[in-house]
């Protein structure tokens, strides 16, 4: 790690805590939870961009294409770190990407929650790829209150809070209005199973609903930035099994809040943990895109683990 880095990064950190705190509004107990982490999902971006070529040697977790590198690491530390300090220690649990990689639990309980995913889109961020996104929800009773997304290289902050609308920059953001699947933008990616039985069903699934035909199907390479899209109105639909809870907590809330809505890849609930999700601007849209969706099984972000 460049010496100037960490420089920049204790600073970050530091002028964060030296704020005054925020002040609690009972009437609105989240509000000082919600407005830390623009802030801090805007550090951490800064931290993303500036980022020295030492810092993006790749390591591998699950899987030969399951990239990390030291800056995934440096900044969900960072992020855990800004808010314990802000919040107290032992008061709040976190679920951070780089943390249950390396063998923390993967639980959502009753007790406030922060999920965190603090480089979503790594194999971008190692390539150059243009879409890279800090993401920070929060859940409390497992019920996730809101959302941060911050597409740090294009310097876009999507946010939005339970029941008080979605926004991009500032601005209020909503789906788009198109009923006709024909007439839609489909996203989907491929994950990083690469096993010959589910990379047939994603490439067979993309297949169909490109024969519908739906006007294109793209991908951004994060989870994260694609619910954004949905939220938007630059795509109708998001879908893909195989994802984790921090790619899409965030988003999910965004979504939503933006007129939207997601549900389990069955079309039944959306399940956090479960790996698979659909989010979609309306059901006809969400609904159509279902019925081509060639469901296989992957192991749930809560499962017990395995003992090697």
């Amino acid at each position: 790690m460049h010496f100037s880095a960490l420089l920049q990064a204790l600073f970050i950190l530091q002028t964060l805590l030296s704020q005054p705190p925020l002040t609690n509004i009972m009437a609105d107990p989240w509000q000082n939870e919600y407005d830390f982490a623009v802030q801090v999902a805007r550090a951490a971006g800064a931290i993303i961009r500036n980022a020295g070529e030492d810092e993006i040697k790749v390591q591998t977790k699950s899987c030969a294409v399951d990239l990390v590198t030291q800056t995934d690491e440096r900044v969900e530390k960072i992020i855990i770190g800004s808010l314990k300090e802000q919040f107290g220690n032992g008061t709040h649990c976190f679920i951070g990407e780089e943390s249950v990689a390396k063998g923390e639990p993967c639980i959502l309980t009753d007790k406030p929650t922060w999920i965190i995913d603090p480089v979503d889109g790594t194999t971008n961020f190692v390539h150059g790829f243009p879409f890279v996104a800090v993401s920070i929800a929060f859940a409390v009773n497992k019920e996730l209150e809101f959302g941060v997304v911050y597409s740090c290289l294009e310097d876009k902050m999507y946010k939005a809070r339970k029941g008080k609308g979605a926004f991009c920059n500032d601005e209020p953001i909503k789906v788009s209005d198109v009923n006709d699947i024909n007439k839609s933008i489909i996203i989907s990616e491929h994950g990083t199973d690469r096993s010959i039985e589910k990379v047939t069903k994603i490439f067979s699934t993309m297949q169909k609903i490109l024969c519908i035909p739906v006007h294109g199907l793209r991908g951004s390479g994060t989870a994260a930035t694609n619910m954004c899209l949905v939220a938007s109105g630059a795509s109708e639909a998001f879908f893909e099994i195989g994802i984790h809870c921090w790619d899409i907590a965030a988003g999910a809330v965004i979504v939503k809040e933006a007129g939207g809505l997601v549900l389990d890849v069955n079309g039944g609930p959306f399940d956090l943990m479960s790996r698979r999700m659909v989010s979609a601007n309306n059901k006809v849209i969400a609904d159509r895109i279902i019925k081509e969706i060639e469901i296989f099984q992957v192991v749930r972000d809560d499962a017990p683990i395995q003992k090697k």
